[in-house]
């Protein structure tokens, strides 16, 4: 009964704050659904400039307007990643990094939403906590390093820590800004309907905020797979992070560029994931 009675007085808010016309024009746009919305179309058009890149790697790599040392060919690449894949090196990089990217990025995002919640919803929250995660979040990521190895060593604790950190902010700062401009009038309205505390939160407030805490979310994730490399500059010896910059010290730019490539697509497949778990919290909430 009190989740049917929310969802009325959410519905009834809803609809005393909605304009005229307004549902005419959902429907409209909903009707008219634009070519570059289609699956395909952005996929194929996504892939133009991949493609067009490619090409001039290849142009160039072996017209020998750049030599090999510099740039190698996409073949010899290609060629690198196969070897370590049949080495079981690389399974073994990809299944690190992946592992440190997502224990960090759930850790500092739930973390990030806590205490979003807080400076969102509680005026007194963020008066005591925004000046203070304003100038922790002003440190850059590599002046944590030596702190989190005299702390925690250089095991896996140090490395996660990090990238929980550089994911924390995105989702902070995303949701607490989000809860603080709910509309007023819209959360008066749910006061109208007797709502008050969670049932107000979860009826009217959460709903108004759904989107950007998905956003939060990918911007979160997208930090994480940053926070990686310098993660994995902490005496690491698996990861990709480890690859790029043992790679360098060798000498083997072709292990560079296929790093390189790898925390590409690994970071463009987890935001394509997260992409359609944003499209079913819009559908269920928004």
């Amino acid at each position: 009964m009190t989740d049917f009675a929310d969802a009325a007085a959410l519905e009834g808010a809803k609809r005393a704050l909605e304009l005229p016309g307004a549902s005419a024009g959902r429907r409209s746009d909903a009707g008219t659904r634009g070519i570059w919305d289609r699956t395909v179309v952005r996929v194929a058009a996504g892939l133009i400039l991949p493609v067009v890149i490619l090409v001039a790697w290849q142009v160039v790599t072996a017209s020998g307007m750049v030599p090999p040392y510099r740039l190698p060919t996409p073949a010899s690449v290609f060629t690198a990643g196969v070897e370590l894949a049949e080495s079981g090196q690389l399974w073994t990089h990809i299944a690190i990094s992946v592992q440190r990217v997502l224990l960090g990025f759930a850790i500092g995002s739930v973390i990030g939403l806590a205490i979003a919640g807080v400076v969102g919803l509680s005026r007194l929250g963020d008066v005591l906590l925004s000046p203070t995660l304003a100038a922790v979040r002003a440190v850059p990521s590599l002046a944590w390093v030596p702190l989190l190895i005299l702390w925690l060593q250089i095991g896996e604790e140090s490395k996660v820590t990090l990238i929980a950190i550089g994911a924390f902010f995105p989702v902070y700062t995303t949701v607490a800004s989000a809860l603080r401009h709910v509309d007023p009038q819209l959360v008066e309205a749910g006061r109208s309907f007797s709502l008050r505390g969670w049932s107000l939160f979860r009826t009217v407030q959460l709903p108004a905020v759904v989107p950007s805490v998905v956003s939060g979310l990918r911007l979160a994730l997208a930090q994480a797979w940053l926070f990686l490399v310098a993660a994995e500059l902490i005496a690491s010896s698996m990861g990709l992070g480890f690859l790029l910059t043992d790679s360098q010290s060798t000498g083997r730019v072709d292990r560079i560029l296929l790093s390189i490539v790898l925390l590409a697509l690994l970071g463009t497949i987890t935001n394509g994931i997260l992409a359609l778990v944003e499209k079913h919290l819009l559908k269920k909430w928004a």
